[in-house]
């Protein structure tokens, strides 16, 4: 008898390994790129908890550090950090785009590096927005853009070079359509077509324009009402593409600040934290997501602390 049970267990184990395995080679090869990129936003004035601005600056790059050790931990998830300048200086617009040249080395170091990866799916903690740039244009270029976008966001960032708010961050969106500053789109793969981009919690345009500009597009929106008891409207959406593989965007300023403020973004009346997960769980339900982007941390009181802790000289000795 307990050599019978010892064999079932035995064939169980193998059975749990084999299928571990078959599911791995399903779902193909999985990156957690760490990319704590912040030149793309200029963002100091909006946070006033943190006195320093150059903090402020870089609070981006402490956001993808909490980001990368509060995520569940997978072994099979091989972590890649793309290099980011720590450099801030004299902060410069070029060409109507704040910091544009050390943006387009780090983007084009990114592509690099997944093409040195190959992946099949890459989550990535960011991060401004526009982390999602170029790990999302190599996936439309591995899958021949057989993708749709699912953009989670508060704002639509569809800002162009030379407008009223220079942050590259504001123009994500357009440069995944291949509109922008040409050094930093020469640097990608491919681009997206607006149809295939979807818009969800939208609740602050910033400028008329924008929002004139994203009817121009053709980009459809769904208003926080829209996705806050289910998530139906978001699959249709998807169904109606035709579209394989799914790229999601979950921007925290999406979030309700009545719950929390996770990001530089404070804009009312938002998703809970809940209605997010749900959405994107529900997504992975009955669609195949093949990336998701988590942006725009902006942790002012671990800054803050974290500057406290540095003001005590026992840590030095």
């Amino acid at each position: 008898m307990k050599k019978y049970l010892l064999t079932i267990a035995w064939a169980l184990v193998a059975l749990t390994i084999v299928n571990a395995q078959n599911n791995q080679e399903r779902m193909g090869k999985t990156v957690r790129l760490i990319y704590p990129q912040w030149q793309g936003g200029n963002v100091s004035s909006l946070i006033t908890e943190v006195k320093n601005p150059d903090d402020a600056s870089l609070g981006y790059m402490l956001g993808a550090q909490l980001l990368e050790v509060l995520a569940p931990q997978n072994p099979a998830q091989k972590k890649i950090t793309i290099p980011i300048s720590t450099e801030i200086g004299e902060r410069k617009v070029q060409d109507g785009v704040y910091d544009r040249d050390i943006i387009a080395q780090q983007t084009s170091v990114a592509v690099e590096m997944l093409k040195i990866e190959k992946p099949d799916r890459i989550i990535t903690l960011g991060g401004e927005c526009s982390v999602s740039v170029a790990p999302f244009t190599f996936l439309a270029d591995k899958y021949k853009n057989d993708v749709a976008v699912v953009w989670i966001d508060a704002h639509p960032d569809i800002t162009l070079p030379g407008e009223a708010y220079p942050g590259y961050h504001a123009m994500a969106v357009t440069a995944l359509m291949g509109k922008g500053d040409n050094k930093i789109l020469s640097s990608l793969p491919t681009s997206i077509a607006p149809s295939n981009i979807l818009f969800v919690g939208l609740r602050d345009w910033e400028r008329d324009e924008i929002k004139v500009r994203q009817r121009e597009y053709g980009m459809k929106n769904l208003t926080v009402q829209e996705v806050k008891v289910d998530s139906k409207a978001v699959l249709n959406w998807i169904k109606q593409t035709g579209a394989k593989h799914i790229l999601i965007h979950f921007d925290m300023d999406v979030l309700d600040p009545s719950e929390i403020i996770p990001a530089v973004g404070v804009v009312n009346n938002g998703l809970k934290m809940s209605e997010v997960v749900r959405i994107i769980n529900d997504i992975h339900a009955h669609a195949q997501i093949d990336a998701l982007t988590v942006a725009e941390p902006m942790p002012r009181i671990a800054i803050n602390l974290r500057n406290m802790l540095r003001a005590i000289k026992m840590f030095e000795e």
